[in-house]
């Protein structure tokens, strides 16, 4: 039974989704267990519109199934996941795909016991695709909850028992995507509009949301400077695939740390590289080399999953080969 407190703000939910909700989302237009895992995996830390115009659908056509995921390796998911960043994402999608065998559990309990299926994850693969009522609590849904019910600070655990109190239990899906729509386009991190939101009558945050929650203090990231080495014989060029947790089987480069560069190698200019935890700036040089593996072609070295500082020396080098 709801909570009669609450039947104000999950009415004005239910009017406000039908008037402003994205509705035309393809993950919200689908019954596809894998399309909206997709979506919910693509979408963790990444922009929708980012989404929508450059990886979901060319994904999609490539993999059709999840069944066509767990068929392929794994660098042919980071290949088609390039460019989309967080690359433990693909490579947890691609054991999903094979731990299931393409067929997703359905339910949350299963679902979070698979490779990069968090909770919040888990419920809402859930219930957008099997109609299980449980709450979410993604990034927005947080901000919306700190607000709601006046709270500076407090852990996921906290968070979660605040989910399960407000949500509207007898029409999940539709509450669950309003809390997106309108952490995205109301109550945002800088300028919330509270006189449109629909918690407005309730929100014991609203005279000052901006407290809600507390700021960290933002700290400065640091800068790793490194040499990309790009080792050569004749027009074939060195490449390996990474083995650091961030890049992990993505084709690479060599780097190398306080590399002095001398008169035998080939400067080809600079460029910097934003990742969450740290900033790289890079020089790149090109080397003559005795035989080693993994030599390849610059157009072989297209058809390879690289990130983008790779990327980028790429073209330094396409530029010096012009």
């Amino acid at each position: 039974m709801k909570t009669v407190k609450y039947n104000i703000i999950h009415q004005n939910i239910l009017t406000w989704y039908e008037e402003h909700g994205r509705v035309t989302l393809p993950w919200r237009n689908t019954n596809s267990p894998y399309e909206i895992y997709l979506s919910e995996i693509m979408l963790q830390q990444t922009q929708v519109k980012t989404v929508l115009e450059r990886f979901y659908f060319q994904f999609l056509e490539k993999f059709p199934t999840l069944k066509d995921v767990a068929d392929v390796a794994v660098d042919d998911v980071l290949k088609a996941w390039e460019g989309l960043g967080y690359y433990t994402r693909a490579r947890n999608l691609h054991k999903t795909a094979i731990e299931t065998k393409g067929i997703l559990p359905n339910n949350a309990e299963a679902l979070e016991k698979l490779s990069g299926i968090g909770k919040s994850t888990a419920h809402a693969v859930a219930c957008f695709a099997f109609d299980e009522a449980l709450p979410i609590l993604d990034a927005n849904v947080k901000r919306i909850l700190y607000r709601f019910f006046a709270v500076k600070s407090c852990n996921d655990k906290k968070l979660w028992e605040l989910a399960y109190k407000l949500y509207d239990k007898d029409n999940t899906y539709i509450y669950n995507q309003t809390m997106m729509d309108i952490g995205s386009a109301i109550c945002t991190h800088k300028n919330p509009l509270c006189n449109t939101c629909p918690f407005e009558s309730l929100c014991q945050g609203k005279e000052n949301p901006l407290l809600y929650p507390e700021k960290k203090k933002k700290q400065k990231k640091p800068i790793r400077k490194r040499t990309l080495v790009i080792y050569h014989k004749e027009n074939r060029y060195v490449l390996a695939q990474n083995s650091e947790r961030l890049l992990s089987g993505l084709w690479a480069f060599k780097q190398e740390e306080d590399f002095k560069v001398n008169d035998y190698m080939t400067e080809l200019g600079e460029f910097k590289q934003h990742y969450t935890h740290f900033t790289l700036e890079a020089s790149v040089v090109l080397l003559s080399c005795e035989e080693q593996e993994n030599y390849f072609t610059i157009d072989e070295i297209h058809d390879l999953a690289l990130s983008g500082a790779d990327r980028k020396a790429l073209a330094l080098l396409e530029m010096h080969c012009q």
